[in-house]
C-alpha cells in the first residue's frame, strides 16, 4: 500500500492552519506523532528538510504523523506571537490529530523552535508517550520546567551546532529529569549538514524505543 499523504486546514486560535497528515506505508498506525517545524522568521516551515527528515522516519515506524506551518507561515492565518501564540497553534493541531485518532497514544517531535514548543507543549499536558527535541537552542532562553517533566525525552542534536554548543546543552541537560536521553549527531550545523541519513535513521530508532 502506498503511503496516504493528505492535506488539511485546521481551525486554529488566529485562524486556520496548513497542515499535512501522512499515514504509515501499510497497516494500521501504532502511535500518532505532530511535529512542529522551526523559527518562521528563520524561514522555518513544515518542508523544512530536518522536519521532512523527523516526519518520515517517525511514518516508516509505523505512526500517523502530523506537520503543520504555525500562524503566518505558507497558507497559515495569522502572525508570529513570538513562541506564545504558536505554541496554542500546536496545542490546536493536537487536538484536531487525537480527536482523528482517539484511540491512539501520541508523542510529540519539533525541530529547533519546534523542539521548544513541543516541549513545553509535553510537559504542561502530561500524556504524551515521548517527547522528540531535534537541535533544541540552548541560547536566549530559560527551561526550568524541564527539571520537573517527568515524560520520556529524547534530544538529538548536532556536535557542531551553533544555536547549541555541546558543553552548554549537556550542562542543561544535567538538570533535566529523567527519563531522558541526548544523541550526538557528528553534521557540520545546525542543519545535520552531512548527517540527515544519520540524523534520520537515530530519530526511527528513538521512535521504535
Amino acid at each position: 500500500m502506498a503511503r496516504k499523504i493528505e492535506s488539511h486546514f485546521i481551525a486554529g486560535p488566529a485562524g486556520r492552519l496548513e497542515a499535512l497528515l501522512e499515514e504509515p506505508d501499510g497497516g494500521a498506525p501504532v502511535e500518532a506523532c505532530l511535529v512542529c517545524h522551526p523559527h518562521p522568521l528563520g524561514g522555518g516551515t513544515m518542508v523544512n528538510k530536518v522536519v521532512h527528515r523527523i516526519a518520515r522516519a517517525m511514518r516508516e515506524s509505523g505512526r500517523v504523523v502530523l506537520r503543520f506551518n504555525f500562524r503566518g507561515v505558507g497558507l497559515s492565518e495569522g502572525a508570529h506571537a513570538h513562541g506564545v501564540g504558536e505554541l496554542e497553534d500546536a496545542r490546536a493541531a493536537l487536538a484536531w490529530l487525537r480527536a482523528r485518532y482517539p484511540h491512539l497514544p501520541y508523542s510529540l517531535a519539533g525541530f529547533s523552535f519546534g523542539s521548544r514548543v513541543i516541549l513545553k507543549l509535553g510537559c504542561d499536558l502530561g500524556d504524551a508517550r515521548q517527547l522528540l527535541a531535534a537541535g533544541f537552542p540552548t541560547k536566549r532562553e530559560l527551561f526550568p520546567f524541564l527539571a520537573d517533566c517527568g515524560l520520556p525525552k529524547v534530544f538529538i542534536s548536532s556536535t557542531q551546532d551553533e544555536y547549541a554548543p555541546v558543553e552548554e546543552l549537556e550542562a542543561w541537560f544535567r538538570d533535566f529529569a529523567e527519563p531522558k536521553k541526548l544523541i550526538w549527531i557528528p553534521a557540520q550545523d545546525h542543519f545535520f549538514a552531512g548527517a540527515l541519513d544519520v540524523f534520520e535513521a537515530a530519530v526511527k530508532a528513538s521512535a521504535a524505543a
